[in-house]
């Protein structure tokens, strides 16, 4: 693949039938619960395979642990919840690495398997393409909230599910409908990846923030003002973004708000549209929403209330 384009994973081809698909991601506990942050790290990780449609095999832990601060009981509490969701995922764990670290910190290294013909990636999409999201946004706001004691475990446990939901139907919705481009989002949040996507497809974009899916409790929470720093740099990087003056605050927020483990972000030419929203109502993503539409304005992302 190239670099260039900010796609979701390295790509090797093996042989003109086989790719071997690779990548990485790790962070600091964004949950208070440790198998639930295993499983969320697990997922995130994977989902860079899913969005360029690829199959996992198999993955390695990555674990920096404050060795005389928290006990190895709760390190092992992480890996059985990565676990949990690597095998859901087919993905056998095979070994990992981990160091004595300050903070807590919990990732994988996963690898997969594709048809190079048949990959996924965000240089596709074409002016007139449908977009569509799997998953709702707002998660950097309701774990900033739960960091803050704003939001209680109990109250992030729908961010908590989506989270955890693999992107594996999402794939599979998209490489039988025959999308044109796709993405996951992720720490750029949705206008970020959006941008990378634009930018590698030479296409522009016009969306409708009221058709962003978000998360119960998201929005009120970003109009008092609860919004994690990675979401604000994201919102500073957005140069690419007309905004429409009729787009509230809010929305501004959500749409540029850091996600952990997010959905998948797909173009899908207009005419294949109704056969991915079915795949996807098939597959249970939790969500399926039409955002817009693909233009000619090349590079610029155009957001109308």
């Amino acid at each position: 693949m190239d670099a260039a384009t900010r796609d979701d994973a390295a790509v090797y081809r093996l042989a003109p039938d086989r790719a071997i698909v690779a990548t990485v991601d790790f962070f600091t506990p964004i949950v208070d619960n440790p198998a639930d942050w295993g499983a969320i790290a697990a997922a995130n990780a994977l989902s860079d395979l899913y969005a360029m449609g690829a199959r996992p095999l198999f993955g390695l832990n990555l674990v920096g642990w404050p060795r005389e601060k928290l006990p190895f009981e709760l390190l092992g509490e992480v890996l059985r919840g990565a676990g949990e969701v690597a095998r859901r995922a087919g993905c056998a764990v095979v070994g990992g690495h981990s160091i004595d670290d300050a903070e807590p910190k919990f990732g994988m290294a996963v690898f997969g398997e594709a048809h190079p013909d048949r990959l996924l990636t965000n240089a596709g999409a074409r002016p007139g393409d449908a977009l569509v999201l799997t998953k709702p946004v707002g998660t950097g706001i309701l774990t900033t909230a739960l960091k803050r004691g704003e939001l209680t475990e109990a109250e992030l446990a729908e961010a908590v599910a989506v989270m955890t939901t693999l992107n594996d139907g999402a794939a599979r919705a998209a490489l039988e409908a025959g999308a044109s481009a796709a993405t996951d989002v992720t720490g750029f949040g949705l206008l970020g990846h959006l941008g990378n996507m634009v930018t590698a497809s030479g296409v522009g974009v016009r969306l409708s923030a009221g058709a962003v899916p978000i998360l119960a409790r998201a929005r009120g929470l970003a109009v008092r003002g609860v919004v994690p720093g990675g979401s604000r740099r994201n919102r500073e990087a957005a140069t690419d973004v007309d905004w429409s003056d009729a787009v509230a605050e809010p929305e501004r927020v959500l749409m540029t708000d850091a996600q952990t483990s997010g959905g998948l972000l797909l173009a899908i030419p207009a005419e294949k549209l109704s056969f991915l929203l079915e795949r996807l109502r098939v597959e249970g993503t939790p969500a399926a929403a039409v955002l817009g539409e693909c233009t000619t304005a090349t590079g610029r992302i155009r957001v109308e209330a």
